[in-house]
């Protein structure tokens, strides 16, 4: 697969360390950045045991909602979301994340925000499943053993070189497998966008079995889709120096997180960095939409 890597630079920060980004958000027009990895052998897998229908979870600015649906449009499976949130059950089609989900053939279930929050205990969500024919479920954001396989596949002999690999993290499985695919020599750092996410360090565990990880808290900006206009202006400034999009849900908090950390000399100077970029740009539309409405300052594409 051929991924272009990039150097890039950080507004406001003079360096002469090694700074490169693996564009792994260009590898698909839709089903891009980890989203492709994670889901390669689980749609394989679905596949090979005859399965129809692809279901999983997701909010309603959810990349994973999209990629799912692209994913099994392209391979010839039907798809099903099951959606956080009733409220916009009848508002939907103004969503620019599930409208574009729609497109590519994925039907919608909204369930109360309660049943959501306990989706892996509820019965509520298990008898709707139960009137599902022949599907293959993927978790919300699509971690699990074979989404561990395929992002370890995100590294590979032109990425040896480096000493540190930093990436967004969400439920885990993207630096779970970062940290399976990592040589000895390299240190794998995940930036969690959720608030009080200590519990991922346990999730990291169940898949690897390698110490070559550390997940540092600080750069959340309040919570997953939580936004402020300090790292609004950062990602522009970043597109600005680099022409490099940068989404703020994942990997503009990311970067944000990476470059105070050599900021504050935590990340030796000599040590080659390589940022995965893990595509998610698709939000962006939804966010500015929201951003307009607030009159804030909205990120530029």
């Amino acid at each position: 697969m051929n991924v272009p890597i990039q150097t890039f630079q950080f507004p406001g920060l003079q360096t002469d360390q090694v700074l490169h980004i693996k564009r792994e958000d260009k590898i698909h027009p839709v089903i891009s950045g980890n989203k492709f990895w994670k889901l390669k052998y689980n749609i394989q897998k679905a596949q090979e045991s005859g399965k129809e229908t692809l279901i999983t979870f997701g909010g309603a600015m959810s990349n994973h909602i999209v990629a799912c649906a692209a994913a099994a449009q392209v391979n010839g499976l039907k798809s099903i979301g099951i959606i956080r949130g009733e409220e916009i059950i009848n508002k939907w089609k103004d969503n620019f994340t599930l409208t574009e989900a729609s497109t590519y053939g994925m039907e919608f279930i909204f369930v109360p925000r309660h049943e959501y929050r306990w989706k892996e205990q509820s019965n509520y969500i298990r008898n709707i499943l139960d009137t599902i024919p022949n599907y293959y479920l993927v978790p919300e954001g699509g971690t699990n053993s074979l989404a561990v396989r395929g992002a370890a596949e995100i590294l590979s002999d032109k990425t040896s070189a480096y000493d540190v690999i930093a990436s967004a993290m969400g439920t885990g499985g993207t630096v779970s497998g970062l940290s399976v695919g990592a040589l000895s020599h390299q240190q794998v750092i995940g930036f969690p966008v959720l608030k009080n996410a200590h519990f991922l360090v346990k999730e990291l565990l169940k898949h690897t079995h390698k110490e070559n990880f550390i997940v540092n808290l600080e750069y959340h900006f309040g919570g997953y889709a939580k936004i402020t206009t300090e790292l609004i202006e950062f990602i522009n400034e970043f597109y600005y120096l680099n022409h490099i999009p940068l989404d703020p849900i994942y990997t503009g908090k990311m970067m944000f997180g990476l470059r105070d950390m050599i900021k504050k000399g935590q990340i030796h100077k000599d040590k080659k960095i390589l940022a995965i970029h893990t595509g998610g740009l698709q939000g962006i539309k939804e966010m500015n939409k929201y951003l307009s409405k607030k009159n804030k300052p909205t990120i530029v594409t």
